[in-house]
């Protein structure tokens, strides 16, 4: 057996594990919060990582992977109508303690530490957390939880990376972004872009269905799902690219190997780092009109 076939069985296995462990921890709020703040931890771990190993840069590892998942929990805490707001006070006051903490370090360069710091905050952590505004939405009866919105993310997002791999192998002849990454094309993303918006109406249609119109879980129409999907298709695609500069920069190829076949956790949640908080502005936004 080939290593190139080798290499696609095991992506292909770790690629079906990792979407049966996405799907099924929606089933449950606790299934859900625990392994996406475990998800986080990694991410932020990682990240790290790679940023100390850049000159001049020393990042507290611990005490940004501990901040991370303590966001996240305090949000999922807060959003679930468990703890209130108090929750996190003592997050701001790690933050603060990020900043004043150089001034003891003695570190040649302070101002990349901080940068470097708060970017594993707002680049990771952040965005993460947000999945709980999606999970969790106040009703008349009390907060309730809902896995469609969050796990529509993903879905659109593997449907986009799916449609825009078969299309750009076919038709994929001009350049999306070159300088950042020479292998995705505007044949590709357009594929991408058609097939979710045809799984965002099946979405949409099957929710305003009579059968199942009485026990739908999100009240959007089907014109407002395909636009929540096409959000996710663009900013899921930005988040790939501002990773893949991300990397370009610093000079490596993959964030890490934790993932057979698939790389490091980086280059796994990449979209889905900037299509949540869009799909997040995107639902509020529609509470606006």
């Amino acid at each position: 057996m080939s290593d190139k076939m080798k290499n696609l069985i095991v992506r292909s296995i770790t690629g079906v594990i990792f979407v049966a462990a996405v799907v099924t921890c929606f089933l449950r709020p606790e299934a859900m919060i625990l392994l996406f703040a475990l998800i986080t931890g990694l991410t932020v771990w990682e990240y790290t990582g790679i940023v100390n190993n850049i000159e001049n840069v020393t990042v507290n590892r611990f005490l940004a992977t501990v901040a991370g998942v303590y966001l996240f929990f305090g949000v999922a805490g807060f959003c679930s109508g468990i703890v209130p707001s108090a929750v996190f006070i003592p997050y701001l006051l790690t933050v603060v303690y990020m900043f004043i903490s150089e001034l003891y370090t003695k570190a040649p360069n302070p101002i990349n530490n901080w940068a470097y710091t708060m970017l594993s905050q707002m680049y990771i952590a952040l965005p993460l957390s947000m999945l709980n505004v999606l999970a969790f939405r106040g009703t008349a009866d009390g907060v309730v939880y809902t896995s469609l919105l969050p796990l529509s993310v993903f879905i659109f997002l593997w449907t986009n990376d799916t449609g825009a791999y078969l299309s750009g192998s076919l038709f994929g002849k001009h350049k999306l972004f070159p300088r950042v990454s020479p292998g995705k094309s505007w044949e590709g993303s357009i594929g991408g872009g058609i097939l979710v918006i045809v799984v965002a109406a099946l979405i949409g249609m099957y929710e305003n269905s009579d059968m199942h119109a009485a026990n739908a879980e999100v009240s959007l129409s089907v014109v407002q799902w395909i636009g929540m999907g096409l959000v996710v298709v663009f900013f899921g695609t930005w988040g790939d690219l501002v990773e893949s500069l991300f990397k370009r920069t610093i000079g490596i190829k993959d964030s890490g190997n934790i993932l057979p076949g698939h790389g490091g956790m980086l280059d796994r949640f990449d979209s889905s780092l900037m299509a949540i908080p869009a799909a997040v502005i995107y639902l509020y936004t529609l509470t606006l009109m």
